[in-house]
């Protein structure tokens, strides 16, 4: 009866891990399902074979009819949906987020608040449970309680801001400044000048609490772990947070903080299922301070990318790309020597040798550090530059890359200055496109050069555009076809600049005051295709009308057949 009983506790045990690996799985498909539910139909976006000139016709009727409707629909309900074309990114950005939270907790374990609380813990169950099995069913649900009190915390964030809020907030001004003085605020407290810390008297009340037996008691238990361990968890979760926010996802919060939960319940569980690995695992002391001191590093750097989305779409043009280089170099090279003990903080032990270990990590920092230094004249350094300014707000560079595109449809139209060009300068270029910045401009020289107009809806602050105009825009064949059939509109949505007096107006599609260029842009983005996605390229005619369906970012085979069909159904339609 013993040894049945050992056996069903030991198959729970496993089941519940099992769970927590199926959920990795699991949450990230049914958030892309749920957020997929709100979007047009990806039927929509499905480009294979370049139509024929009749098949042209009627993809541009449909396509308008399709653009009208969600016209209406906007009118009448408020409702913004991101595009089709948009949704294809959502699974690979959830997932980017999962695996970035989980990234995150895998360092807030190594931490000095949560690592050495792992014997202590593992011990506690196999004492308390008295069989191995009982131990790890109760290990087993300890996990899934920090799990769940993460998940909620992030379901209360998105409770709290909404899915529109949180696509807004990625682009506020104010909203990143905070974020800016949180990271450097939890920055400074890893590298030592103080420690963040919830009240004690909250600890006190749940670690009473986690001595109630059962369910109640182990759950009150994994509170309390994250109470007491919120002075090092507490930067980490504000580091994993930020980055969620800066997607604009309605589910962000929730898979972010999901798997930096997963990251820190499973050592707990593994370990209680096999205890004897302990012994394998290196021993508490000074190298858990230096993993707080490299992540404060971190975090300082990271806090620039915040203050340059408010330099950006404030038009401050302070925050260059050689200062951030500037600093991030600065950062780099006292990190390397942080890690080979030539400097040390208060706190810190003394390094009387190098393991290898921290030689590795070490030249890993010196390497990225060196790797940085010719961005400084205009090397465009593809592995990091999302997170960068962007090339052409830099005032040296020797590379050619970051100047002004190539002069080539201006010339030859009667528009020779273009509205908005002093504004967006900085704005990242694709060397070689001639880009327009007013809708009207840009209708006029389709109809002086008998073009297609590309709309581009892009953001000073987004990601995926950069991705875009780094990886797909310079691809030979796709830049040909853009400079000689095409003309590029660029319609900036998260600019801040504000319009004219007379130019203010309350929009019909969402009841709101516009009052920025950006504002103004995105509106009608909102009001013409029913979305706010970005990037978000439409092709048109000379007389604002959709040759196809619109795309969101994509890959190079991707975006090309988009182009061509967009261009044969304009031929087509002459």
């Amino acid at each position: 009866m013993a040894t049945a009983t050992r056996r069903s506790m030991l198959l729970k045990g496993i089941i519940v891990l099992a769970a927590l690996f199926s959920l990795a799985v699991f949450i990230p498909k049914q958030a892309n399902a749920f957020q997929k539910a709100d979007t047009a139909a990806t039927g929509e976006m499905q480009f294979t074979d370049i139509p024929t000139a009749a098949d042209s016709v009627v993809i541009r009727k449909k396509a308008d009819s399709v653009a009208k409707a969600k016209a209406d629909s906007v009118a009448k309900t408020g409702v913004v949906t991101k595009a089709a074309g948009a949704s294809e990114e959502i699974p690979k950005s959830l997932w980017q987020l999962f695996f970035f939270g989980f990234a995150g907790g895998l360092a807030a374990f190594l931490l000095p608040c949560v690592y050495p609380m792992l014997p202590l813990t593992v011990s506690f169950f196999t004492k308390k449970g008295g069989t191995r099995a009982k131990a790890v069913w109760q290990s087993c649900l300890y996990g899934l309680s920090i799990i769940f009190i993460y998940v909620v915390f992030g379901l209360l964030i998105t409770l709290a801001f909404g899915p529109a809020a949180l696509n807004n907030l990625a682009t506020n001004g104010v909203f990143n400044f905070f974020f800016f003085l949180m990271l450097i605020v939890f920055g400074v407290s890893f590298l030592g000048a103080f420690e963040i810390t919830l009240p004690s008297s909250l600890a006190n009340k749940l670690d009473e609490n986690s001595d109630k037996g059962g369910l109640a008691g182990i759950f009150f238990m994994a509170a309390t772990l994250v109470v007491v361990s919120f002075s090092c968890t507490g930067p980490a979760i504000g580091g994993v947070l930020a980055n969620a926010f800066l997607k604009g996802e309605r589910l962000a919060p929730i898979i972010v903080m999901f798997g930096f939960s997963l990251a820190i319940a499973l050592p707990f569980t593994i370990f209680a299922m096999f205890p004897s690995a302990l012994k394998s695992l290196p021993k508490s002391g000074g190298w858990l301070n230096s993993v707080k001191v490299v992540l404060g590093f971190i975090e300082i750097a990271l806090a620039l990318k915040f203050l340059s989305n408010v330099d950006l779409a404030y038009h401050w043009n302070l925050i260059d790309r050689e200062v951030v280089l500037s600093i991030w170099i600065a950062i780099g090279l006292l990190l390397s020597l942080y890690l080979i003990g030539k400097i040390k903080f208060s706190h810190d032990s003394d390094v009387t040798h190098l393991t290898v270990t921290r030689t590795f990590f070490a030249i890993g920092a010196f390497a990225f550090t060196v790797y940085m230094i010719p961005g400084l004249w205009g090397a465009p350094l593809k592995s990091i530059s999302a997170l960068l300014p962007p090339l052409s707000t830099q005032d040296f560079d020797i590379s050619g890359g970051g100047g002004a595109a190539a002069v080539i449809a201006s010339n030859t139209t009667t528009i020779k200055e273009k509205k908005y060009e002093e504004l967006f300068k900085r704005l990242p270029k694709v060397k070689g496109l001639d880009e327009w910045y007013d809708y009207y401009q840009a209708i006029e020289v389709a109809k002086q050069l008998h073009r297609p107009v590309l709309i581009d809806f892009t953001g000073w602050n987004c990601v995926n555009c950069r991705k875009m105009e780094q990886e797909v825009f310079p691809n030979p064949a796709i830049l040909k076809t853009l400079q000689n059939n095409f003309v590029m509109l660029q319609m900036v949505i998260d600019d801040k600049t504000d319009l004219p007096a007379a130019e203010q107006y309350t929009s019909a599609a969402t009841g709101k005051k516009i009052n920025t260029i950006g504002g103004k842009m995105l509106d009608f983005e909102i009001s013409k295709y029913n979305t706010n996605a970005q990037p978000f390229y439409v092709i048109i005619n000379e007389k604002g009308e959709s040759m196809v369906p619109p795309q969101g970012a994509s890959d190079i085979e991707t975006f090309s057949k988009f182009l061509n069909s967009g261009l044969t159904a304009y031929k087509a339609a002459k």
